[in-house]
């Protein structure tokens, strides 16, 4: 496990924190560079900007995306730290320098996606280690080897312990439950976070390169990710039960028109589209047809989540 501790907009936090608690939030930044300093599940620290130079909370890392601000807004909303779209912009600007929107109007940014996020009471905050030095504008990384890293770990890990099993916390989740019971620093991290609905419709973007998995659409607005098996039916929030699906595809694969056959991954079309709207020709052109795979690296449908949509949902 590593920490990265980051430069922190205090309205960001502090609106975070009166919300309470949240299963994710997007820590993002204003560049749209790629962050590649931590892996899933390690800890990302907040600390706020000086003259407060305080560790005042965190999250774990899932993945880090470039996401427009309108569709990073539509995906996190609250959790993007502001209570609108237009405060969220003009904070966007204000960090890219003033830059007008009539060259930009949406910016790129950098979506750093932190699941089962706590929040710090002030009279937990964490002094900054003497290696953060005040000139580091963005962040830094600690590893397990200097007694800085040992520290704070350590004190984040005790504040934890404190705080669980109140409202701040609510339930800890995995990630957070691993750092508790972790007897020391630097242990790798074997424990993923778990996925909000946000973060859970990003990952599966992801995963599919941006293109519908039966007609491999790339218009990002119509584009969605469908659980297989529905969450209200105890359906997770995992890559292994999403399929990305253009918008009208997703309506139909809900309403259990279309399935996904378990072995094969062809796609199945439902006669009651013909025997109910009396039409759907085009959806039956995609009979038969085989979805596409998500990319190295992401988990591809579940057989068996695949067989509960089969038997549960679709209209065969």
């Amino acid at each position: 496990m590593k920490m990265y501790v980051g430069v922190t907009d205090n309205n960001w936090f502090h609106m975070l924190a009166q919300q309470g608690w949240s299963e994710e939030v997007n820590f993002w930044k204003p560049s749209g560079k790629p962050f590649k300093a931590l892996a899933p599940g390690d800890l990302f620290l907040f600390k706020l900007h000086s003259p407060h130079n305080f560790i005042v909370g965190g999250g774990f890392f899932s993945r880090a995306v470039s996401l427009t601000t309108s569709m990073a807004w539509d995906t996190f909303g609250l959790g993007n730290g502001a209570t609108t779209y237009e405060q969220m912009r003009e904070r966007v600007f204000k960090y890219r320098g003033g830059r007008s929107a009539e060259f930009d109007p949406d910016p790129v940014l950098t979506c750093i996606m932190l699941s089962e996020p706590f929040y710090f009471p002030e009279e937990l905050w964490i002094a900054s280690p003497s290696s953060f030095k005040g000139n580091i504008v963005s962040g830094k990384t600690y590893r397990a080897d200097d007694a800085d890293s040992q520290m704070l770990y350590e004190s984040v890990t005790q504040n934890l312990r404190l705080l669980n099993g109140k409202s701040i916390l609510a339930t800890p989740g995995s990630a957070t439950s691993s750092v508790i019971e972790a007897p020391r620093y630097g242990q790798p991290s074997l424990i993923r976070p778990r996925l909000g609905q946000s973060g859970f419709r990003v990952m599966v973007t992801e995963a599919y390169q941006r293109q519908c998995v039966i007609t491999g659409e790339k218009t990002l607005p119509v584009l969605e990710a469908a659980h297989i098996q529905p969450y209200s039916k105890g359906g997770a929030h995992e890559v292994s039960n999403g399929l990305l699906l253009r918008s009208d595809l997703h309506r139909l694969f809900d309403l259990g028109y279309l399935a996904v056959e378990p072995t094969q991954r062809q796609v199945l079309v439902s006669p009651q589209i013909r025997e109910k709207f009396q039409n759907g020709r085009h959806y039956y052109a995609l009979q038969g047809q085989t979805v596409a795979a998500p990319l190295s690296g992401f988990d591809s449908p579940a057989p068996g989540n695949l067989e509960y949509h089969l038997r549960e949902v679709y209209l065969g």
